[in-house]
C-alpha cells in the first residue's frame, strides 16, 4: 500500500513542536512567518496577550508578484520598519515550521536589514 504524504500536515506537526519551544513576550515578541503558493505574510506577536502587534504581507500595494524572494524581503523590511515604528528592536523568530531557505530566508534577512534582531 502507498501511503500519501501530506507536506503541510508535516510543516503543521514541525510548527506545534517548535510553538511548544517558543513563546512571544512584550519585551521580545515573536516574528511569524506564513509561506502560501503565491504569498508570504508576517506577523509581530505578543503571545502573554494574545495579540498581534503589527503585519505586513505581499498582497499589499508595491510587493509586486509575492511568490518571488524579492517581495519576501520587502515584506520583511516593511514588518521590520512597522515594529520599529511600536519600539520593537528584538523578535524571535518563528519561521512556522518551514526549512529556513528561499522566500523565509529572504524575510528573514529584510527585517534584519530593516532593524530586528533575532
Amino acid at each position: 500500500m502507498i501511503k500519501k504524504i501530506d507536506s503541510n500536515a508535516q510543516r503543521l506537526r514541525r510548527h506545534k513542536r517548535v510553538r511548544a519551544k517558543i513563546s512571544g513576550t512584550p519585551e521580545r515578541p515573536r516574528l511569524n512567518v506564513f509561506r502560501s503558493d503565491s504569498n508570504i505574510y508576517a506577523q509581530v506577536i505578543d503571545d502573554v496577550a494574545g495579540v498581534t502587534l503589527c503585519s505586513a504581507s505581499s498582497l499589499e500595494k508595491g510587493f509586486g508578484s509575492g511568490s518571488n524572494c524579492e517581495a519576501a524581503k520587502k515584506v520583511g523590511q516593511a514588518v521590520a520598519e512597522r515594529a520599529k515604528a511600536k519600539g520593537i528592536t528584538t523578535v524571535v523568530f518563528d519561521r512556522g515550521g518551514y526549512v529556513y531557505h528561499g522566500r523565509v530566508q529572504a524575510l528573514a534577512e529584510g527585517a534584519r536589514e530593516g532593524g530586528l534582531q533575532f
